[in-house]
């Protein structure tokens, strides 16, 4: 485990899936440590692909090959690239294993610079091919609910901009569908409670804000400022002690998707050579 420290923050950084397992802000923990009776990770990072493929295969020239929800960064060990008091880089590049599901040349590189009260999170995807690589990017942190206090009440999400007041229904598979489904957004502020969370994940596709703040009663919140993520995701278990505002470049096959990984909608296509960045920036306000 890479720790990292600035005034009373602290963090740690795991190389296997290059993961967030602990953000401290101001002396309070925030970052959901993981626990297998309800979500055994904290902040997964996603790659070569985000959410649900249709029957877990993705087509590559034709051939259907095998991927798991959110592709397969968070299963493997990252490489520590560079490592300070305060901030590292790890890398993941492309493998004879991760090849044989992905065949495409890659460096997926994640660096964390922390300060005294926020977290900045880089990413860079590099195309160390020769040919034109489809992916998507996605950062899933798990934050402690409740913020502060004993109860989960009284939490919310509040977006930066007015977002459309509803999202799409999530099909059996994980596979998004056509219809959606009304969220109960009293303007730009959603109300959390377990009802919200029912009936899968809310994916706002394309929103219009570029940062968003899960907040408490007292006043304490974190914010999350984005990068290159055009989409956002709030998801947790009913009665869970964790949300997570989930940071998204692409989302999981629409229902009946049969086509190519490069035709899969919100795909990115980078070409040769090319390297496409992006970054998610937290920060803590106390109560």
């Amino acid at each position: 485990m890479i720790e990292l420290r600035s005034g009373r923050s602290r963090a740690a950084v795991s190389p296997a899936g290059g993961e967030l397992r602990r953000w401290c802000a101001n002396g309070s923990d925030l970052l959901w440590p993981g626990d297998p009776a309800w979500w055994d990770a904290s902040a997964p990072i996603l790659f070569p692909i985000v959410g649900w493929a249709r029957d877990g295969l993705v087509r590559v020239d034709g051939i259907a090959r095998p991927m798991g929800v959110h592709g397969f960064a968070a299963g493997r060990t990252f490489r520590v690239a560079e490592q300070g008091v305060a901030s590292c880089r790890l890398d993941l590049v492309d493998h004879p294993e991760t090849r044989a599901v992905y065949p495409f040349g890659f460096c997926l590189s994640v660096s964390y610079d922390l300060t005294d009260g926020g977290l900045v999170v880089g990413f860079t995807v590099a195309n160390t091919g020769d040919r034109p690589m489809p992916y998507a990017l996605g950062f899933h942190p798990g934050f402690r609910w409740p913020l502060s206090g004993p109860s989960r009440q009284g939490h919310a999400v509040v977006f930066a901009e007015a977002e459309e007041p509803s999202v799409p229904v999530i099909a059996p598979g994980g596979l998004f569908s056509d219809s959606r489904r009304p969220v109960p957004l009293d303007g730009r502020r959603l109300v959390l409670d377990d009802a919200v969370f029912a009936a899968e994940a809310l994916c706002f596709l394309n929103a219009h804000s570029r940062s968003w703040a899960f907040e408490a009663s007292d006043g304490s919140a974190i914010r999350m400022d984005l990068d290159g993520f055009p989409h956002l995701a709030l998801w947790s278990r009913p009665g869970a002690p964790f949300v997570c505002l989930e940071a998204w470049t692409g989302h999981g096959d629409p229902v009946g998707f049969g086509g190519e990984l490069t035709d899969k909608p919100s795909i990115r296509l980078l070409a040769p050579g090319a390297v496409d960045h992006a970054r998610a920036t937290l920060s803590f306000r106390p109560g």
